[in-house]
């Protein structure tokens, strides 16, 4: 049995030390953050609190959630989110198919298309005129279709592809399956570590995404939810946040409602995560590299 020498124990530890270090510095500026969510007004405005709360209060959480356009921008934002992953994935599964046989004619002049696509763009005026003639403005479907495709997350799923034996498909084939049955009953559900993977990524961009609602949605029914907490951030530096009550801003402040605003806007995507979690490295390893 090999026993681990001095040289390799220093190696394990010096790698315990950079994940311990690595983890505090994910885990202190969250902490930070909710501190100063559950914090009292005058300990956050005087820069008291650290990571540990102080004069711990709910009065700053209730004022970002308590609107009902808060529930309604939550609404819009997980159906953008849930139609908008799953046609995404569903689009890129099947794009990856066929671009991952390098028999095909004309494969090479494709891939280079796909590949501009991902150094250029028309730019935000271009997009912004392209929406407009396509009647989305306040159309969710502005905010969906231009992301319904992401060519590295299309490239890390066609890898995977390559990465599975060739005589699973010529087996099927012999069988008399065609494209579609393979791709639906054999490729995809050998493939769901890396399609888990793309559906958290796909999934966090939807959920996070404010810039592209912002230049599209005018209408405030429209509005995902990271339009709102931005709405709330402007109005808690405005004067408009003043319009409050008194016992309404007894325990608010402007910075404790920019912490609020963070922690409501994580809180669904960290429930979400320990799921895919176990997917997660598997499916960027393996698609990422082939076999």
């Amino acid at each position: 049995m090999h026993k681990k020498t001095i040289g390799d124990r220093s190696l394990d530890f010096f790698i315990y030390l950079v994940l311990i270090i690595c983890g505090l510095a994910t885990l202190l500026p969250l902490a930070n953050i909710l501190s100063k969510a559950i914090s009292d007004e005058s300990a956050v405005v005087s820069g008291k609190v650290g990571i540990i709360p102080i004069g711990f209060q709910l009065d700053t959480m209730k004022y970002v959630v308590s609107s009902s356009q808060f529930l309604h921008s939550i609404g819009i934002s997980l159906l953008i989110t849930v139609v908008g992953t799953f046609l995404a994935i569903l689009i890129t599964a099947l794009t990856a198919y066929p671009l991952s046989k390098r028999h095909l004619p004309g494969i090479s002049f494709i891939m280079l298309l796909f590949i501009f696509t991902m150094m250029f763009n028309g730019g935000i005026i271009p997009n912004y005129l392209l929406m407009k003639q396509l009647h989305l403005i306040n159309n969710l479907w502005s905010i969906m279709l231009p992301a319904l495709i992401s060519v590295f997350n299309m490239l890390v799923i066609k890898s995977y592809y390559e990465s599975l034996p060739e005589a699973l498909e010529e087996s099927a084939k012999m069988d008399g399956a065609r494209n579609f049955t393979i791709l639906f009953r054999i490729i995809i559900p050998l493939s769901v570590p890396v399609i888990a993977t793309i559906a958290l990524f796909y999934a966090v961009y939807f959920w996070n995404d404010y810039f592209h609602p912002m230049l599209y949605i005018n209408d405030a029914g429209l509005k995902p939810l990271q339009l709102y907490l931005r709405d709330i951030v402007m109005d808690a530096d405005s004067s408009s946040a003043m319009n409050k009550s008194v016992d309404d801003m007894m325990n608010v402040s402007p910075e404790g409602i920019r912490a609020a605003t963070v922690i409501a806007s994580i809180i669904p995507m960290l429930l979400v995560y320990p799921y895919l979690q176990k997917h997660f490295v598997k499916g960027v390893l393996i698609g990422s590299v082939k076999g």
